[in-house]
């Protein structure tokens, strides 16, 4: 275990070095939760307690969301890119023969870069946020340690999700196609656009369903209290399950093209 707490504080490090870059991510998040703040406040203006919320709960939607964009990697931006590059170019079959499990190693690096871009670039935005606008911040510690938990699962999850598409570049000659599939649902069904609680009739039921949910609208609901007692034990539930079925899978994945380098390797 030792070897991937070193592998996690490597990948807070790696992202930590683009100072200029996470400046610029600070400023993007910002700008952009203005504009989604103003957009929700002419919304809720005209559907007050919209979805349930009400406007201030609303707005803390808006601010947590840009929070957690680059967190949970909605939009991808983790390590994806680099590990269906090291496919195409053959380079994963060292990966394969190292004294390292394959998966466990890119989960411990992402997790590292989750960690940094939720200080990095999370803070910051939701401190503004919360200076231009009246957000419904939680007033036990509790619920800010319960929603951190839900943060962590929502990584997970997201780390899953995004390890099987580029797994995926085993089979496919080019793994873009993919990627941009699961960006587009990520963005979608994590409640970036609109919480899922907005979404009508059985297109709401499955969208909570999905593991996206896991992203946003659950640790979001976390951070509201929508989710207390036994309700946030469930909610716990939901994201551990995603999150276990969706490594699970990853694994099987991976055993089957360990096999096929091996094989083409012999």
């Amino acid at each position: 275990m030792r070897l991937y707490a070193v592998v996690a504080a490597g990948g807070f490090r790696r992202y930590a070095t683009y100072r200029v870059a996470t400046v610029a991510g600070v400023f993007t998040n910002t700008v952009f939760g203005f504009i989604m703040a103003y957009t929700y406040i002419a919304l809720w203006d005209e559907r007050p307690h919209l979805g349930g919320y009400d406007m201030s709960q609303a707005l803390t939607y808006v601010w947590l969301g840009q929070a957690l964009l680059m967190t949970c990697a909605m939009m991808g931006g983790g390590f994806e890119d680099e590990l269906m590059e090291r496919i195409r170019t053959g380079d994963i079959a060292v990966d394969l023969y190292r004294p390292a499990d394959l998966q466990l190693w890119w989960l411990a690096g992402d997790l590292g870069r989750a960690a940094f871009h939720l200080l990095g670039r999370g803070i910051v935005p939701m401190v503004l946020g919360a200076l231009a606008f009246d957000l419904a911040l939680p007033g036990s510690p509790w619920t800010w340690l319960a929603f951190l938990v839900s943060v962590a699962l929502g990584v997970v999850v997201s780390f899953g999700v995004r390890f099987l598409v580029a797994l995926s570049a085993f089979w496919l000659m080019d793994g873009a196609g993919a990627m941009q599939i699961a960006w587009l649902a990520g963005l979608f069904f994590s409640g970036m656009l609109l919480p899922l609680n907005l979404f009508p009739g059985v297109l709401g039921d499955v969208a909570r369903a999905l593991p996206w949910s896991s992203l946003l609208q659950v640790p979001a609901d976390v951070f509201l209290g929508t989710y207390e007692g036994w309700d946030l034990a469930g909610a716990y539930a939901f994201q551990a399950g995603w999150a276990l079925a969706l490594l699970l899978a990853g694994r099987l994945l991976q055993s089957v093209a360990t096999r096929r380098v091996v094989v083409q390797g012999g």
